[in-house]
């Protein structure tokens, strides 16, 4: 039977194990069912906030922390090489990986690349920052744009400098350290068979134990799935 948590954890799996993410057939032979099964599911775990499929086809796009297209975080340790969408997903496929990981990205995904290591599970780099953009209640609006605007700098006047220069409103400004222990508690479950997606009581708790507070992190009375 296809649930979104047995898919979900298939197609993470998959993508750890090989480097890119099992087809609509993998899925079908794994799941012992037809492809219009698969299909269905694919669609059902989208409309869960638990994957983002090509807009014209049954193909994984994204399975947050994870992209199955190029991006500005290159995510590599001993056994493999990944994307993640953006600093705070490549933070989270560390957090998956549970080993030595170097991130290589570049600041405002402009000139200046710059490499963040984790050892031992703990990040070396801890003078940058991640900056937020876009309000969480409205992450989902465009899931794609959001996670390209989660970007590295090395400080708050750069950040001033890169918002202007791009007409990006400023929005919430983490140290790195923060955001990665921050990404162990999001992501610390999404490769668990039985993965349930965080609901919006489940991240405003979540972003209150981690100081995430302000405009940014404020979800309000929404009552819609993050």
């Amino acid at each position: 039977m296809v649930t979104n948590s047995n898919l979900h954890y298939h197609i993470l799996k998959g993508i750890i194990d090989n480097g890119f993410a099992p087809t609509v057939d993998d899925l079908a032979d794994t799941f012992q069912t037809d492809k219009e099964q698969v299909i269905k599911g694919l669609h059902d775990l989208q409309d869960y906030h638990g994957v983002v499929l090509h807009p014209n086809e049954p193909k994984v796009w994204v399975i947050h922390p994870f992209s199955l297209a190029p991006t500005n975080f290159y995510v590599q340790t001993k056994n493999g090489q990944w994307w993640g969408n953006c600093a705070w997903c490549s933070l989270g496929v560390a957090a998956l990986l549970n080993e030595d990981v170097k991130i290589t990205t570049t600041i405002g995904a402009e000139t200046k690349q710059v490499e963040i290591n984790i050892v031992n599970g703990q990040i070396q780099e801890k003078n940058y920052f991640i900056h937020f953009p876009i309000p969480m209640k409205n992450a989902w609006d465009n899931v794609i744009y959001t996670c390209s605007n989660m970007l590295v700098f090395e400080n708050e006047e750069q950040i001033d400098s890169w918002t202007k220069r791009h007409d990006i409103p400023k929005g919430d400004i983490q140290p790195i350290e923060k955001i990665w222990n921050f990404s162990k508690k999001w992501y610390g479950n999404h490769l668990n068979p039985e993965w349930t997606k965080w609901t919006v009581e489940d991240a405003k708790r979540i972003f209150i134990e981690f100081e995430l507070e302000g405009k940014v992190w404020n979800l309000g009375d929404s009552k819609e799935r993050f």
